[in-house]
């Protein structure tokens, strides 16, 4: 495994495994086949309802949990100072574990700084090794470095071959900010298993598609968190540490970069209207579940 040392000491594991999209029902065991692979880095958030069947596996695992590099994210409606901070802990006991390796919020919107706030005292007690942001774009990201009082160490970003984030790493790495890569394949969007490009790159040194992309992000020093329920693909996606990407190799990947989305924009005001209308739904189905509690 290779590491990447984090602004204040911390190092984190370059390859992990994530459970976005993974349900409740499989989580459990996908973990389990995850560290029996040989992660030793596990992604989860609030928002993907899958918290306490990642801390059962850990728990089940037998693997020693300061071997463990887990991290969780805040959600949206949970920003704000003291409902940010109430939802960590929340975290905490579903993920049954007393610290957390890194906490980060989720998406760029809302009292985003009232939950900064919670996560730098969560910091300072010692309940997160590190503290970060996802989906921050780089001029939301400058600004959260430039008026806090801790800067973010990680920034979570799609980044992928036809979305490489140029700019914003060239900010982040003036910051001593981490790029972490979500959707390091980009869900094959565009036909990211079947470029050319990848494949005869991948013919050339004996490895797949998933493991060249993934190689080419290790070696910008971005960290790369796949997602698979089947341990074979597990496997594939760990094996990534026994080849290296030439120079002209690197280059030939830097110029597929489309410089987009292959999903949406945070940016695009229709898209942060989706996310306000997805939260207020949310909370009209937790009252409605409180409701029929109390009935």
């Amino acid at each position: 495994m290779e590491y990447v040392t984090l602004a204040n000491g911390v190092k984190m594991p370059i390859l992990g495994y994530g459970v976005y999209q993974v349900t409740k029902e499989e989580c459990e065991r996908c973990v389990l086949d995850a560290l029996k692979v040989g992660y030793r880095h596990i992604d989860t958030a609030q928002s993907y309802f899958n918290e306490e069947e990642v801390g059962s596996a850990i728990e089940k695992s037998g693997v020693p949990r300061d071997e463990i590099y887990l991290t969780t994210k805040v959600w949206i409606e949970h920003y704000g100072y003291e409902q940010a901070k109430a939802s960590v802990e929340e975290s905490l006991r579903k993920l049954r574990t007393e610290y957390l390796d890194l906490v980060l919020l989720h998406q760029p919107f809302s009292d985003a700084y009232g939950a900064w706030k919670a996560l730098e005292e969560l910091y300072d007690e010692g309940k997160i090794r590190a503290i970060g942001i996802s989906n921050f774009y780089a001029d939301r990201m400058v600004d959260f470095a430039a008026f806090n009082r801790i800067k973010p160490m990680v920034n979570q970003m799609e980044t992928h071959i036809f979305n490489q984030q140029k700019n914003l790493k060239e900010w982040a790495d003036k910051y001593d900010i981490r790029l972490e890569a979500w959707a390091p394949f980009g869900e094959g969007r565009g036909g990211t298993f079947d470029n050319p490009v990848i494949s005869q790159i991948g013919e050339k040194y004996g490895k797949t598609a998933a493991q060249v992309m993934l190689r080419w992000n290790i070696q910008r020093g971005v960290v790369v968190i796949p997602k698979s329920t089947h341990i074979e693909r597990m496997e594939e996606n760990f094996a990534v540490f026994d080849f290296v990407l030439s120079d002209e190799d690197m280059t030939a990947i830097a110029a597929l970069d489309k410089n987009e989305s292959s999903f949406f924009s945070h940016q695009d005001p229709s898209m942060v209207e989706w996310f306000v209308n997805m939260v207020e739904e949310r909370k009209k189905q937790q009252g409605c579940a409180k409701e029929k509690k109390n009935w």
